[in-house]
């Protein structure tokens, strides 16, 4: 029989108590909320502005994410349901090889890899669920400035107001505020890389098939959009060809991404406005880094895009967090935080051991380490359980990676 342990008492008119508060209301922060309040918890969500809507030119949001299955399941199971670009197929192929990596839905035993959709879309859609819980309440235009630590909770004070909470869980992003100001600092993989990110329209439909083509520079990745003919691209590549491929004028981006890609989806007829931004893996330890504080999404870690895992392992922190709170009576003390701590570092650890490793390897310009890649990939395609486990991993459906969430 678990504890009853008594309502946290208000000691000003300006303290507003809860079970949890969430600092940081985008998608992870967002959805656990609403993970939270269906327990029945009281729970603050504290954001500094509404979110707003954007579509880019062509018709689509340029900012996008990759949900995996068991995302998509995650999120359905709190009746949030989100339409995206199915992903069916994998292609993976190299500018200085012929090895092959070809992946796909049945093989993986699941109706589809995952499916593309737009931040902007899925936010939109969490946030207009916030409001069906009156035990959620949303705070924005909300500052934090210190954390102070009692026995029974932990106050967050902002200007002018306080929330007094069992547990406080940081959903802030990579540049964490709730972990700031803690004292702790993540630990920072710099791989000299940056990502371009924009939408195009092709010649070809790209028919649930997404692709990935290793250049000598980075990987560039074509994503399916909303419409058969609209891709989403992820172009990781040295800060100054980032910049110079931002400045192109739009036919020349347009050819050159062509080229890139071997026009595996025909020529490349339009592109949207192009974004550009440094890509740095970091980790963030301990994930627990204070009393009756937790750090979930990018403020616990940032993997390299290559990776496809980004959101997910947000939305893996936040489903085996809510599960681990269901029970306690007072979550802030409860000891399955160290359990969640202990396997969230494995696998942040894990992945960015990961993105480094294949970084590396996908560095190798010299004939011999060439050769040896492209035999090694030749193998794995060859290999279907080693191909099954490998895609079951990556879709946070395998073994290893239920074990960490």
């Amino acid at each position: 029989m678990s504890t009853v342990v008594p309502p946290l008492e208000i000691e000003s008119s300006s303290e507003l108590c809860s079970d949890f508060c969430i600092v940081g209301g985008g998608m992870v922060g967002a959805a656990l909320a609403i993970a939270l309040a269906r327990q029945g918890r009281q729970v603050v969500l504290r954001e500094k502005q509404a979110p707003a809507f954007k579509s880019g030119t062509l018709g689509m949001g340029i900012r996008t994410v990759a949900l995996s299955p068991a995302s998509e399941a995650w999120l359905a199971g709190l009746d949030i349901r989100i339409s995206g670009a199915l992903i069916h197929r994998m292609h993976v192929f190299e500018a200085l090889g012929t090895a092959v990596l070809d992946f796909d839905a049945d093989e993986a035993g699941t109706a589809h890899l995952g499916a593309i959709v737009e931040n902007d879309r899925l936010v939109d859609e969490l946030w207009r669920q916030l409001s069906q819980y009156p035990n959620l309440t949303v705070q924005l235009d909300a500052s934090l400035e210190r954390i102070e630590h009692t026995a029974e909770a932990v106050l967050l004070h902002g200007t002018g107001d306080v929330v007094r909470t069992r547990l406080c869980i940081a959903a802030d992003g990579a540049a964490s505020t709730v972990r700031r100001l803690t004292g702790t600092e993540p630990q920072r993989f710099d791989t000299g890389q940056w990502a371009l990110a924009t939408v195009v329209r092709t010649e070809k439909p790209h028919e649930g098939c997404a692709y990935q083509r290793f250049l000598e520079d980075g990987p560039v990745a074509l994503l399916p959009g909303i419409e058969p003919d609209l891709v989403a691209v992820v172009w990781s590549q040295p800060p100054d060809q980032a910049h110079r491929r931002q400045a192109l004028a739009h036919g020349a981006f347009c050819d050159e991404l062509s080229r890139a890609t071997a026009s595996v989806l025909g020529a490349v007829k339009a592109v949207d406005q192009r974004l550009t931004f440094p890509l740095v893996q970091q980790i963030s330890a301990p994930l627990l880094p204070a009393p009756r504080v937790v750090l979930t999404g990018d403020a616990a870690r940032v993997v390299h895009p290559l990776a496809g895992m980004g959101v997910n392992l947000g939305f893996e922190d936040a489903a085996l967090l809510a599960d681990l709170c269901r029970a306690s009576a007072d979550p802030g003390e409860d000891q399955g935080l160290q359990s969640y701590a202990r396997k969230r570092l494995w696998r942040s650890r894990a992945l960015v051991t990961l993105m480094s490793t294949l970084q590396g390897i996908y560095g190798w310009r010299q004939p011999g380490p060439v050769w040896l890649r492209n035999a090694g990939v030749r193998f794995v395609n060859r290999q279907s359980l080693v191909r099954h486990q490998l895609l079951r991993e990556a879709l946070g459906l395998g073994p290893v990676a239920v074990a960490s969430h």
